[in-house]
């Protein structure tokens, strides 16, 4: 058969161009605007910031937003919280974007289940919220690395939030990627998108001033048409002004609101004052205390923003929880990683139950906007549950014979740079180092976070940023050395960020002289991981289990499964996977005292538990009602 071509056929050639010239002139003379939907005629030109006011079109326009992040909160109870979220009064959703959750792997992007920002949006236009985007790429958002993947760690030289090559490379296909999927859902799209942050709290890093300028582009240059903001504490408003874009603050007390307003109008003159981070409390880390704000303290500097001509966001409105390992940390004089539950002290507790905080701001906001409020919903059901125990055991050192073969290295390598997924490194989780060893003596070297050291399979104790040496007892003949090394959560904010491997760091030593010649296994924990271990793997819990150890037992449920509260008295430390869902850690130095289990991830009849201990293991595993310390709730 003869194929068609131009050049054979140039009388079809010229009635073509006649054509277009036909069409072009026909088309000069259309109404452009009649091709508009009816819906989106009116969406022109945006919020935008005049005078002293946001307009969003033509009319005057506060945002009473508030903070929840969708990927800490199960998407089966996105709706119930978003719908509490417009019954306070509030009338705008923020939400972070976690970029390592969302491309876990170089140029492999997930935006399912629980990570599906578009449904997550969309949802809230549904419900009758507009929605400021902050999409990074660094979030802090008490997530591990500030919202940034491990695996660009991988590169020795790397200097993240700035424009060095490696890093603006990756930025770039990942918002390549991620902005093709916001650009529909901005408002002159008919979306509810308004307003997107630039980056997060820059000013208080400030390393490359070329960097923030370069952001902004990337976000226009792949379609991003709304308004622009930045964000700032007080440590960093100074530094992270952008020009042609909004300034914001962040605080949380009066003082700062008086400090940072006449700053702000200082460099930027008369424009809308935003408080895009109101803190209504605070995270909490391990070993600390239990922060809480007290609700009559954030009534009256809710009120006094307002009164400020400020529009403001709540953050957190509801925190929900870092699921799985995905909690970041800090590191200033000493290293602190956040606890699981991200309660925050919010306005809605970790399961989405009322609060004074609640109830107040919802009468004051309701005054505010004098129009009736949608009555609240329904709390959810909560429910105990018979206590769980475990039947099952299997010792971390018979587990592994039924691991992969592990990675084989004359010197330790870190998690980042372990040749695994794909090439992609670890990025969660635990790493087994193992080695040989022929005699006793003072091992030394730096561990990131925490190391558990055995000798053969007794534990010695422990290295960490404060333990740095251990001695290793007389030992005879070749010996095996094993630490296990727990990431307890990258650093999310401050300046050694850059600094973040996790595992041994450089060369472990004995007396100096640096081993050699290790296998290393990587325990991720991911689903797959526990995929392997076969119910003819477990064996009956002994008497006296030898540690670490997993513990497999069921959780009987009901007809209606139910949200509950785990508590593990007698267990020291680990970590606890529903039908293979990674609830987060757990730690008897506290404060955190139960887990948040979603009734969601339950199903009728019998749930499997599988429970990874380090060190000391209880009877059972208790389930309550009752959250952990208790924060009083609210029906309305």
């Amino acid at each position: 058969m003869t194929t068609w071509t131009l050049r054979r056929r140039p009388g079809r050639t010229l009635g073509f161009l006649l054509l277009v010239v036909l069409s072009f002139l026909v088309l000069r003379r259309l109404d452009w605007s009649t091709l508009i939907p009816l819906w989106l005629r009116h969406r022109k030109l945006g919020l935008q910031a005049k005078g002293q006011n946001f307009m969003l079109e033509d009319s005057i326009f506060w945002i009473f937003g508030g903070s929840i992040h969708y990927f800490r909160v199960p998407k089966e109870y996105w709706r119930d919280r978003l719908l509490k979220m417009k019954a306070c009064g509030l009338n705008t959703l923020t939400t972070y974007v976690p970029w390592n959750l969302h491309e876990p792997e170089r140029g492999k992007f997930d935006f399912s289940g629980n990570l599906d920002l578009e449904a997550f949006v969309l949802l809230a236009a549904e419900i009758g919220l507009w929605v400021i985007l902050r999409p990074g790429p660094y979030i802090c958002s008490e997530v591990d690395l500030g919202g940034l993947p491990s695996w660009l760690l991988q590169d020795s030289g790397m200097k993240l939030r700035t424009t060095y090559k490696g890093f603006t490379e990756a930025v770039d296909l990942y918002f390549d990627h991620l902005m093709s999927r916001v650009v529909p859902l901005q408002y002159k799209h008919g979306g509810p998108v308004i307003a997107v942050q630039v980056e997060n709290e820059y000013g208080s890093y400030n390393k490359d001033p070329a960097y923030m300028p370069y952001i902004k582009k990337a976000l226009e240059d792949r379609g991003i048409i709304e308004l622009l903001l930045t964000s700032d504490n007080k440590d960093g408003l100074q530094k992270g002004v952008v020009h042609g874009v909004l300034a914001t603050i962040n605080l949380q007390s009066q003082q700062e609101l008086q400090l940072l307003s006449t700053f702000l109008f200082s460099v930027q003159g008369i424009q809308p004052k935003m408080v895009m981070e109101y803190w209504t409390g605070w995270f909490d880390s391990w070993g600390g205390p239990h922060n809480i704000l007290d609700s009559s303290e954030v009534l009256e500097t809710v009120s006094a923003i307002i009164d400020s001509g400020s529009s403001i966001n709540l953050y957190m409105f509801h925190g929900g929880t870092n699921f799985g390992f995905i909690n970041g940390a800090m590191h200033f004089h000493e290293y602190k990683s956040d606890v699981t539950s991200y309660d925050y002290d919010a306005v809605l507790t970790e399961a989405g139950d009322y609060t004074a905080k609640y109830s107040k701001l919802r009468d004051f906001f309701g005054s505010v906007s004098g129009i009736p409020l949608p009555p609240p919903p329904d709390l959810l059901p909560k429910m105990s549950y018979e206590p769980v125990t475990p039947s099952y055991y299997l010792s971390l050192w018979d587990a592994l014979k039924y691991m992969e073969e592990p990675i084989k290295s004359e010197k330790p390598i870190n998690m980042e740079n372990l040749p695994v997924n794909n090439g992609n490194g670890q990025a969660f989780g635990y790493i087994l180092y193992e080695t040989t060893i022929s005699s006793s003596g003072i091992l030394s070297g730096l561990v990131c976070d925490r190391g558990q050291v055995f000798v053969n399979s007794v534990s010695i104790g422990f290295l960490d940023y404060q333990t740095m040496k251990i001695i290793i007892p007389r030992i005879q003949g070749y010996t095996v050395l094993r630490i296990l090394v727990e990431n307890r959560g990258r650093v999310n904010y401050g300046n050694n960020i850059d600094n973040q491997r996790k595992g041994l760091i450089g060369n472990l030593y004995l007396d100096n002289s640096p081993l050699k010649n290790f296998r290393i296994y990587s325990l991720d924990m991911k689903k797959s991981f526990f995929q392997r271990f076969d119910m003819d793997k477990w064996s009956t819990v002994p008497e006296a289990p030898a540690f670490p150890a997993f513990f497999l037992g069921g959780l009987s449920v009901g007809l209606s499964p139910a949200d509950t509260f785990l508590k593990l008295e007698g267990w020291e430390k680990g970590v606890v996977f529903i039908n293979g869902q990674n609830l987060g850690r757990y730690w008897n130095i506290g404060p955190q005292e139960t887990l948040y289990l979603p009734g969601a991830w339950l199903d009728k009849g019998i749930n499997q538990v599988i429970i990874f201990e380090e060190t000391m293991a209880g009877p059972l595993v208790q389930s309550t009602d009752i959250p952990y310390l208790g924060r009083n709730q609210y029906i309305n």
